[in-house]
């Protein structure tokens, strides 16, 4: 991966979560950007446009899957920008599983199946498939 510093906006409301993604990444070289609810991240989303974006789905004020619909409706950068879901849902739930092919290219990982170092590993793939 060159080394240029990636920003990454990561959208989540549960504060120790997010605290401990944004210092993660921060230790990773990546330039956080954070939100604690859906309808600001998409604000942070469109304004600073970053290289990714991890976003917690179950949310105040605008769940995660109406963000990224919205997200991916709104122009060419939207549509293409990486999202990783993060969940407590199962992934078996049939709305999460078409918001995620609808709105390629989102992956998900179920929060009780990963660890920090396991969602940098993603992001850090993801990124390198954009290059």
């Amino acid at each position: 991966m060159p080394n240029t510093q990636k920003t990454i906006l990561i959208i989540e409301d549960e504060l120790s979560q997010l605290k401990a993604l944004v210092d993660k990444f921060q230790r990773e070289g990546f330039v956080s950007l954070q939100a604690r609810d859906g309808k600001k991240g998409l604000e942070i989303a469109l304004q600073k446009q970053p290289d990714i974006i991890l976003l917690d789905i179950v949310m105040p004020k605008m769940d995660g899957l109406t963000m990224m619909k919205k997200l991916r409706q709104e122009n060419t950068w939207g549509r293409n920008v990486p999202i990783i879901l993060l969940t407590n849902l199962t992934a078996d739930d049939e709305k999460i599983n078409k918001s995620v092919a609808e709105d390629e290219p989102a992956y998900y990982l179920v929060k009780s199946n990963w660890t920090i170092d396991d969602v940098v590993k993603k992001v850090k793939e993801r990124l390198a498939e954009k290059i």
